[in-house]
């Protein structure tokens, strides 16, 4: 099959018409790009429109344009500088889990909205890089817009062998060490690991003023346990394995994952960390639309 049919359909790409990925801070590049600059030179020349999007900046809406043709058009500036954009994919075994009635499994999701992500990204001109990881950082492609670059990061996507458990705190802080300017962060993970660590892996990226996403990618039936009877559940990153009673479990492993989930929650937003839960029983380019009309908001 076609990488690109693959991955970034006809139909995924017509529901990604008009979305576009920002920055919630300035940033800093070397390629004209669709984002603030922190750097006021003396340029700040026209250079083209393009079609509004939820978030842009009203002030710059070309109101002749939409007298002319009823659709709004914002003006982009050659000061206006690339969007260094970091997609960070959690290629961990537990990423590998598929549940009787979806489609894909959490990491086969985790790819498609890469994809989506890289296409916007590119889609702006501005540049994208990918870093696999689980216990270590694996394949990664340098952030770059040049032509062909998202075949690059496809076909990378198809060397993506799982394996592992997730260990988000070295991985993180080897990131923070290797990125040598402010860049916005998009980290696809279930998130299943001991949270403490990673917040501090994130801390020090945030020290560093990155700006950065959490894409929290779960199975429908690990939030909601809908196994019946007697059951052997097995651990996907060790070779642990318990038979028990999942009725008689059900309450407990409710309160538990809520629980989980509350820290996690808090302690992203204490950090400044944008968080988007997803869940595998949607499609993937829906949860690219969801993750960015939040973000836009």
């Amino acid at each position: 099959m076609d990488l690109f049919r693959k991955y970034l359909s006809p139909q995924v790409l017509s529901r990604l018409r008009g979305l576009s990925l920002y920055p919630r801070q300035m940033v800093e590049g070397h390629v004209s790009g669709a984002h603030r600059s922190p750097f006021h030179g003396v340029s700040a020349e026209f250079a083209q429109h393009r079609e509004y999007t939820p978030g842009d900046d009203l002030r710059y809406v070309d109101w002749k344009i939409f007298g002319r043709t009823d659709r709004f058009y914002v003006k982009q500036f050659q000061e206006e500088t690339n969007l260094p954009c970091y997609l960070l994919v959690d290629t961990s075994r537990s990423m590998t889990y598929r549940s009787a009635n979806v489609r894909y499994s959490k990491l086969d999701f985790a790819l498609r909205v890469a994809a989506a992500l890289a296409y916007l990204v590119l889609r702006q001109h501005d540049a994208v890089g990918l870093v696999c990881f689980a216990e270590t950082v694996g394949p990664a492609v340098p952030p770059s817009n040049a032509g062909g670059h998202l075949r690059s990061v496809l076909e990378t996507f198809e060397r993506v062998q799982p394996a592992g458990a997730t260990a988000m705190r070295s991985v993180l802080d080897e990131v923070a060490a290797r990125l040598k300017r402010r860049s916005v962060l998009l980290i696809l993970s279930d998130c299943f690991d001991e949270v403490e660590p990673l917040f501090r892996g994130l801390k020090h990226l945030r020290h560093r003023r990155h700006d950065v996403s959490v894409l929290q990618i779960i199975d429908p039936a690990e939030r909601d346990f809908p196994f019946q009877d007697h059951i052997e559940f097995r651990d996907l990153e060790s070779s642990l394995r318990i038979t028990t009673d999942a009725q008689r479990i059900r309450k407990t492993y409710h309160e538990v994952f809520a629980h989980e989930q509350r820290r996690l929650v808090r302690g992203l937003r204490d950090l400044a960390v944008d968080h988007h839960l997803v869940t595998t029983d949607v499609a993937p380019e829906a949860a690219v639309v969801g993750f960015l009309q939040r973000r836009a908001g």
